[in-house]
């Protein structure tokens, strides 16, 4: 994919990460992605639905429904933040070959450890994305704690 696409499905993270928000939760969003096509929409819900897993990259994987092995290696996962070793391990599990991120300044989660299991991570490090977390850090930084377990 080339980075005007890449670019266009993060704008689709971000609406997801807005949403998060404004219904109070954390702002984090994701999109799964199969031939250009979105199969799957998400946002951190943790807060919404009182859910100790339901992390955005969870919520997108969830959304999408069940999808075969090999869909799944056809997928690319767009998230506005760098996931975390919960999600990471969703993505290495479903072998999903590519995740594009939109920032990874203000966490940053396996990222190597996914590369060294063949993973192709994409970092855009937009403002965008980091701005909405920084704000959100300092706004709420207890929920932010609980979210990364600290």
């Amino acid at each position: 994919m080339t980075s005007s696409q890449h670019r266009q499905f993060m704008k689709e993270a971000m609406k997801e990460a807005w949403r998060g928000l404004r219904e109070g939760g954390i702002p984090i969003g994701s999109v799964l992605v199969k031939d250009g096509k979105i199969l799957g929409w998400g946002h951190n819900r943790r807060v919404q639905r009182g859910s100790a897993v339901l992390h955005a990259e969870m919520d997108c994987l969830e959304n999408a429904g069940r999808l075969t092995a090999r869909d799944y290696k056809k997928c690319v996962i767009y998230s506005t933040l760098s996931p975390c070793d919960m999600c990471t391990g969703a993505i290495l599990l479903y072998k999903i070959p590519v995740v594009v991120i939109g920032e990874n300044k203000t966490f940053k989660g396996p990222e190597a450890y996914s590369k060294r299991r063949g993973v192709k991570i994409v970092n855009l490090d937009l403002d965008e994305c980091r701005q909405m977390m920084r704000d959100f850090i300092t706004a709420k930084p207890e929920l932010w704690n609980e979210d990364i377990g600290k």
